[in-house]
C-alpha cells in the first residue's frame, strides 16, 4: 500500500524557479518511502529511498557537510515528490523499479538487462540432449549455471563433447537422421540417433556429464576407475581403454579448474568492489557446486558520493529483486563488505522471492579466496578501464593538436557504407566519446531505393537520415565527422551538411592508400583540397583509424544479418494471395520451392486450396512473366 505525495515551492524570483526547502520539510512524514527529485524541466534527477522520510530530506539542505556532487544536485532542484509506503522493504523495491524505469543521470544503473546463459539437458526418455539456453526456463528438462557470458557456456558445452560424446543436437535433426553426422567421425558424439550406443549406456554418459556440471569431478573419476577394472575383468579392453582415456581428460580438466572449492557444494556469488579516484567496477564471481563458472564485472557511473555499502546494496537489489529480474538466486551472497539495509535486504528475499538468502562479508576458508580472487578480479579491470580512459584522453588530445581544433573533441561520429554486391546495402553510424566506443548510441540505417552499388548515394542517404533528426532537435551534434571513403564520399557529406545548413562539424575523410593497406589511408580534413600527414603511430591517427575499423565492423555485422534475412525469405511471401496456409500446403505437396518453380500453372492448380487463377498467377510471378 502506497500513496503519493507532491510537494514543490516555486518562487518566481527573477523568473527562476527555486525550491522553498524550508516550508517543504515542514510538512514532511517521518513514515518510510520513496522520494523523486525534479528538476526545471520536470526531468528526473534522482530516485532515493528513507527509513524516515523527514529525516532523509532534511539531510539533503543542511548547510554545512555535503558533498559537492551532492550540492550541485541540490541546486537543481525545485520538484520533490514522495511515495509513502508500509515498510523499509516496499522502499527499497520500489526505489529500484523507479530506477530501472526511468533511469535517473544522478543514480547507479548497472545496465544489465540480458537474461543470463545456462546449460539445459531436455527430458527425452532414452537420448537427451544438451543445448545452450538463455532466459527463462520454459522448457522441460534440467538447467545447469547461470553461467557469465555465452562464451562460458559453450566453452563448456564443448568440453563436454570431447568429455562424454552426449550429443548437442535438437529433436528435429535427431530424428530425421539417416546416418552417422560429422560429430560422430571427430569423436564428439555417440551416435545414438542410428543405434550405435544403448540407452543404458548413454543414460550413464548423460548423468556423468551432470555429475561434471555439478562440480562432481571426483565421484566421475571414481565411478569410471571401477567401471574400468570390471570391463578389464570381462576382457573389454577397449571399453576399459576408453574409460582410461576419459579419466585422462578429466583429471586434466581439475588441474586447470584450480579455483574449484574442496568440499563446498554450495551455489553462492562473490561480489567485490573495487574503487579509485575515476572510476568504479563491481566482479560477480559465478560459483555452483563449488565450482567457480566465471565473473561479470560492472562499471556503474557514479553521480554522487556513493560508499561500497551503498553500491552493493544497490546491486543486489538490482539483479535479484526489481522487477523483471532474471537472475538466479543463490544460497549465499559474499560480499568484500556488509550491505547497507543488509537486514531489509534479507527480508526482501523472504518476502518477495520467498527464498532465504545468507548474505556475509567476513568468511573464512575457500570462501575467503573466492572472495579474494573476486576482488582482484575488480582491482584488475578497473585498473584495465582507467589505462583505457587515459590512453583515449591521449588520443583526443593529439587529434585535437593534428587537426589545430580550439577545444579537444568530445563526441565523433564515423559513418561506412557495406553491401555484397549492390544486395542489402547498410550504413553504420559509431559513436566515440572520450571513453571510448559508447556502444548504446550506435547507429545502422537500411538503404532502399538507390541503384545497386551506389555508394554515394548510400552514403548521402544515411547522413541525410541522421541529421535530418539533429536539425529536428533529436539527438546529439558530433565534433567530428569520420568518414571511411574517399573523396566521393566526403563530398557527399559536405553536401548534406550544407544542403541543412548544419555547422560547427569538422569532417574528416579516411580513404584508403593504393594498396589498401592499414597505416597508408589518406586523411583529408572539411574537403578534398586539404590533406593532413601523420606518422602511422600518431595517437591521433591511430584513434581515427579505431573508429574506422569499428564503423567497418558494425556495418559488415548488420550487413550480413540483413541480407541473411532477406535469402530466408520465400519468393512465396511476395505473391498476392498466397499466405502461411497456402505456401505450406505447396511445400508439402511438392517438397521444395525448387519443385513448386519447376511446377507447370495446371500442376500448381492440383494443391488444395489453389484455384486455376491463382495456380497462374503464382506460375507468372516465378517465371517473371
Amino acid at each position: 500500500m502506497t500513496s503519493d505525495v507532491i510537494a514543490s515551492d516555486k518562487d518566481t524570483a527573477d523568473d527562476q524557479p527555486v525550491f522553498d526547502s524550508k516550508s517543504f520539510l515542514k510538512s514532511v512524514t517521518e513514515l518510510p518511502g520513496v522520494y523523486r527529485m525534479f528538476d526545471e524541466q520536470q526531468e528526473l534527477l534522482y530516485v532515493g529511498k528513507a527509513k524516515n522520510l523527514k529525516k532523509r530530506l532534511s539531510s539533503y539542505f543542511r548547510n554545512t557537510g555535503l558533498p559537492i556532487k551532492t550540492r550541485v544536485l541540490v541546486s537543481k532542484i525545485v520538484d520533490i515528490q514522495i511515495t509513502i509506503t508500509n515498510s523499509e522493504t516496499e522502499a527499497l523495491l520500489l526505489e529500484q523499479n523507479l530506477i530501472k524505469k526511468h533511469r535517473p543521470p544522478y543514480n547507479v544503473l548497472l545496465r544489465d538487462d540480458k537474461s543470463y546463459p545456462y546449460v539445459y539437458l531436455s527430458d527425452h526418455k532414452d537420448f537427451p540432449y544438451f543445448a545452450f539456453r538463455r532466459g527463462l526456463k520454459r522448457g522441460r528438462g534440467q538447467y545447469f549455471g547461470p553461467y557469465p557470458s555465452s562464451g562460458a557456456v559453450k566453452e563448456s558445452l564443448a568440453l563436454l563433447q570431447k568429455l562424454f560424446k552426449v550429443r548437442q543436437c535438437d529433436d528435429a535433426y535427431y530424428k530425421n537422421r539417416s546416418r552417422p553426422c560429422l560429430q560422430y567421425q571427430i569423436k564428439r558424439c555417440s551416435a545414438p540417433c542410428v543405434g550405435y550406443v544403448t540407452p543404458e549406456r548413454y543414460q550413464e554418459d548423460v548423468r556423468h556429464t551432470a555429475m561434471f556440471l555439478q562440480g562432481k569431478n571426483n565421484d566421475i573419476i571414481h565411478e569410471l576407475m571401477e567401471d574400468m577394472e570390471k570391463a578389464s575383468m570381462s576382457l573389454d579392453f577397449e571399453l576399459a581403454a576408453e574409460m582410461r582415456d576419459q579419466i585422462s581428460a578429466l583429471r586434466k580438466v581439475q588441474e586447470q579448474q584450480y579455483v574449484a572449492g574442496e568440499g563446498l557444494d554450495i551455489n553462492a556469488d562473490v561480489i567485490a568492489v573495487a574503487m579509485q579516484p575515476g572510476g568504479v567496477c563491481i566482479s560477480v564471481l559465478y560459483v555452483r557446486g563449488g565450482q567457480v563458472l566465471g565473473n561479470k564485472v560492472y562499471y556503474p557511473n557514479l553521480r554522487l558520493d556513493e560508499t561500497e555499502s551503498e553500491l552493493l546494496s544497490t546491486l543486489i537489489t538490482q539483479l535479484y529483486l526489481t522487477e523483471g529480474a532474471t537472475r538466479e538466486i543463490p544460497q549465499e551472497l559474499i560480499c568484500s563488505d556488509q550491505p547497507n539495509d543488509q537486514d531489509i535486504l534479507i527480508s526482501a528475499f523472504q518476502s518477495i522471492a520467498n527464498s532465504k538468502v545468507a548474505i556475509k562479508h567476513k568468511v573464512r576458508s575457500q570462501k575467503a579466496k573466492w572472495l579474494e580472487l573476486s576482488l582482484k578480479n575488480a582491482e584488475q579491470s578497473l585498473q584495465s578501464l582507467l589505462n583505457n580512459k587515459q590512453n583515449m584522453m591521449q588520443r583526443f588530445r593529439s587529434l585535437q593538436d593534428a587537426l589545430e581544433l580550439d577545444e579537444v573533441p568530445m563526441r565523433l561520429e564515423c559513418f561506412d557504407i557495406s553491401h555484397s554486391s549492390g544486395e542489402a546495402t547498410v550504413a553504420s553510424c559509431v559513436v566515440f566519446d572520450q571513453n571510448g566506443p559508447a556502444k548504446n548510441e550506435y547507429r545502422s540505417y537500411n538503404i532502399e531505393d538507390i541503384t545497386g552499388g551506389d555508394d554515394y548515394a548510400a552514403m548521402n542517404q544515411a547522413l541525410m537520415r541522421r541529421f535530418t533528426k539533429l536539425k529536428k532537435g533529436e539527438g546529439k551534434i558530433p565534433d567530428i565527422l569520420v568518414i571511411d571513403g574517399g573523396k566521393g564520399q566526403i563530398n557527399q557529406a559536405l553536401n548534406v551538411l550544407q544542403e541543412l545548413q548544419v555547422t560547427g562539424i569538422d569532417v574528416v575523410g579516411l580513404a584508403k592508400g593504393p594498396e589498401r593497406k592499414s597505416g597508408f589511408e589518406t586523411i583529408f580534413i572539411n574537403g578534398v583540397d586539404q590533406e593532413l600527414e601523420l606518422d602511422p603511430n600518431h595517437p591521433g591517427f591511430l584513434l581515427l583509424q579505431h573508429i574506422r575499423d569499428e564503423a567497418h565492423r558494425f556495418a559488415v555485422s548488420k550487413h550480413r544479418w540483413r541480407r541473411g534475412k532477406a535469402r530466408k525469405r520465400s519468393t512465396l511471401e511476395d505473391i498476392e494471395g498466397v499466405g502461411p496456409k497456402r505456401r505450406k500446403a505447396l511445400i508439402n505437396f511438392f517438397g521444395g520451392l525448387q519443385e513448386i518453380q519447376n511446377a507447370s500453372a495446371d500442376e500448381l492448380a492440383k494443391v488444395p486450396g489453389i484455384s486455376k487463377a491463382l495456380a497462374d498467377e503464382i506460375y507468372a510471378n516465378l517465371h517473371n512473366m
